[in-house]
């Protein structure tokens, strides 16, 4: 077994020793609520109801996290294919997500076809050929400049620069960003080779434990929302909590990377402080279109979006600064 496969399965089997006193966490809060349930001992129907109903969604959430990160441990364990078919799965699913809340018509209908079947195929085409001179600037350049060409030749006008800066909106940020998720296994940094999951493995959790952790500050401390029309669960307390939170976690995983603890607590901070925003942003959206989810797949969660909007706001940045910092390709 190589160093990089005994040390995935070290941070899997982490994940799952968290989920499984998450698990034991939540059956017994479900427990202990039937039991009041039963005696009769719960004085306010009403608010009896809204507890079950945050416990259900908690067990819903943790179930959840038990189906993706067996998939995405399968996905890593698969190396540089699997990474590749899973996150361009979830592209796929992000912009289908994406799409239906935008203002699209059957005119549409070239552009639409060539986002999801030639544009998306050909990013991680690309990145499976580690073509970076093309991969880093295809949907920012090619694509933005195609997709206008194809709803032109519909000839219709109506809403027309809306809908195109819709769908590259939903490109740029379904494909363009998620795409530097895998994009992490074509650099070459000295001394770090074949070991680029691991990277991919350490952004994951930290952000998305930075989610989590801004989610328990914040039930714990909140007072001071930040953005209340947005999303009224965000709170100052809460951010800051969660962002040092995870700070400090992504500085004791430095071990999985080839960053020093300071230089990991600095990429973490970094990453958590843009998947925050991100959450924010992706809030803004919903919010503009009057939905509460992205969509309903993932129980306990909505949609793919929704699971994963802090990544893919933190994912170019990321990708971008170890670019910058480590690889000598």
């Amino acid at each position: 077994m190589s160093d990089s496969t005994s040390d995935l399965l070290k941070l899997l089997v982490g994940v799952a020793a968290v989920l499984i006193i998450a698990t034991l966490i939540g059956q017994w809060l479900a427990m202990r609520q039937r039991a009041t349930q039963n005696t009769g001992r719960a004085a306010d129907e009403e608010s009896a109801i809204a507890k079950v109903s945050v416990i259900d969604n908690l067990n819903a959430r943790i179930n959840a996290w038990w189906a993706m990160v067996v998939l995405m441990g399968l996905a890593f364990l698969g190396g540089k294919a699997g990474v590749i078919v899973l996150f361009g799965f979830c592209s796929f699913a992000a912009l289908r997500e994406f799409i239906t809340l935008t203002q699209t018509r059957r005119d549409d209908h070239w552009a639409l076809a060539a986002a999801f079947f030639v544009v998306l195929p050909v990013q991680y085409g690309l990145i499976w050929y580690e073509w970076y001179g093309l991969y880093s600037i295809f949907i920012p350049v090619y694509a933005f400049l195609l997709l206008p060409m194809l709803a032109a030749l519909r000839g219709s006008t109506e809403q027309y620069l809306v809908r195109v800066a819709e769908t590259q909106w939903a490109l740029m940020i379904c494909v363009f960003c998620a795409s530097h998720v895998p994009a992490l296994l074509t650099l070459d940094i000295p001394g770090f080779e074949g070991r680029g999951v691991l990277l991919i493995a350490y952004l994951v959790v930290v952000v998305q434990i930075s989610d989590v952790l801004q989610y328990v500050w914040g039930k714990l401390m909140g007072k001071t929302r930040i953005a209340p029309a947005l999303s009224p669960s965000k709170t100052v307390e809460g951010a800051v909590g969660g962002i040092l939170s995870a700070t400090l976690i992504g500085a004791l995983l430095w071990w999985i990377t080839p960053f020093t603890p300071l230089q990991s607590a600095a990429m973490a901070f970094v990453s958590t402080l843009m998947g925050f925003m991100g959450g924010l942003v992706l809030s803004a959206i919903k919010r503009d279109r009057g939905v509460k989810d992205w969509g309903h797949l993932i129980a306990g969660h909505g949609g793919f979006i929704d699971r994963m909007d802090s990544v893919l706001f933190a994912a170019p940045v990321f990708f971008h600064l170890v670019r910058y910092g480590w690889d000598v390709s």
